[in-house]
């Protein structure tokens, strides 16, 4: 009798056990998904019990407060070393437990090579989540000195930005009124010049109007108009519009930025008494994209300098309707503060180096010519 009660005692404890580890497995998978096909039969039942009855600390923060910070995984860092390092930085409450979970998901073999922006406001079946996944929330944009509006659209897709390079170019191109920065802006101008070079940080799915707002509210252009820069313009009789317009003519005919200054002046001089400014970039700017594939087209033909266009500064007097591509510091501050030089000409020195023979008259201009 004491046999068969003993017995059924033991069923008993059996179905119990049986029950609860039912229980534990079903909750394991109702949380965190099936089981990995590599797990084998005994595998599946201890971990996916151990995650059933563990389950609140995959699910709970280490800090609620915590702010997001770089995490990097190297190319080829194994998952227990990836795991040690999210423990050694309070990312997860317990390293053994965080293997099992990613052993049972399967994504221990998942995990990828880049830098992630973790935080210990997030639970560790997040984490395991954002490890799956290196591509950032945000990329970086850069725009380079000289750059026209177009060069800038083209770079989008290789940036990561996900905004169409003609949709971007079309919406640049017609700036809506309430995006002027300044009220001199002409109704309808574009944005050329006013994109300075810099790096900016973009959402990755921002629309064109959000990458727009994000380029135009960024401390990039802020950061360079200060009181004296503008003092500096004001100084010249420049408005700041027609300060950026000239600043591109400098940017784009400078190869050695020590020369800036005095190219500058060279225009300057010429805007004094009236002299049409004759620089090439305005009308490569005016000619565009040409039958070679590229932009700014050189050397350029006699029918280039006749091009009839507002922007050809051989045709037509005084700086040209807007900006022809985005100026550098360097070029902002040579406009502001140019050299006092005697100088109406400049052409590139002879040796190749960018470098560049100024003149006074257009016979000493003559004489620097390469023979």
């Amino acid at each position: 009798m004491r046999t068969l009660i003993a017995l059924g005692f033991v069923t008993l404890l059996a179905f119990l056990a049986f029950l609860g580890g039912s229980t534990l497995l079903a909750r394991a998978e109702s949380l965190f998904g099936p089981p990995s096909p590599a797990l084998n039969a005994f595998q599946r039942v201890r971990i996916g019990m151990e995650l059933g009855w563990r389950a609140e600390a995959l699910r709970r923060p280490v800090d609620p407060a915590a702010v997001p910070a770089p995490f990097i995984i190297p190319q080829g860092e194994a998952t227990r070393q990836i795991v040690s390092h999210l423990w050694e930085d309070n990312l997860i409450h317990e390293g053994q437990l965080f293997s099992n979970y990613l052993f049972y998901t399967g994504k221990d073999t998942q995990l990828q090579a880049g830098t992630f922006q973790l935080s210990a406001a997030m639970s560790a079946v997040e984490i395991a989540e954002a490890l799956l996944d290196p591509t950032p929330e945000h990329v970086t944009l850069v725009i380079l000195p000289g750059w026209r509006l177009e060069e800038i659209a083209a770079s989008l897709p290789s940036a990561g930005v996900n905004v169409p390079p003609e949709e971007f170019v079309r919406l640049a191109s017609s700036t809506p009124n309430d995006l002027a920065l300044y009220a001199e802006m002409p109704i309808g101008s574009t944005l050329e010049g006013f994109l300075l070079p810099g790096n900016y940080e973009i959402p990755r799915e921002a629309g064109a109007i959000d990458l727009l707002l994000t380029l135009l509210d960024s401390e990039v252009f802020s950061a360079q108009m200060t009181p004296e820069l503008v003092a500096g313009f004001q100084a010249q009789g420049l408005s700041i519009y027609d300060a950026l317009i000239l600043a591109s003519i400098v940017e784009r005919e400078s190869v050695i930025a020590s020369e800036m200054p005095l190219i500058a002046s060279v225009f300057h001089n010429r805007l004094d008494i009236g002299m049409k400014l004759q620089a090439d970039p305005t009308v490569q700017y005016a000619v565009g994209y040409d039958d070679r594939g590229q932009w700014w087209p050189s050397p350029l033909t006699a029918a280039d300098l006749q091009f009839d266009s507002p922007y050809n500064t051989y045709l037509y007097a005084g700086l040209p309707p807007s900006p022809i591509a985005a100026p550098s510091a360097g070029a902002l501050q040579a406009v502001a503060f140019p050299a006092a030089s005697p100088y109406y000409y400049f052409q590139a020195a002879c040796d190749g180096s960018g470098a560049h023979m100024f003149a006074v008259t257009y016979e000493e201009h003559l004489t620097n010519n390469c023979h």
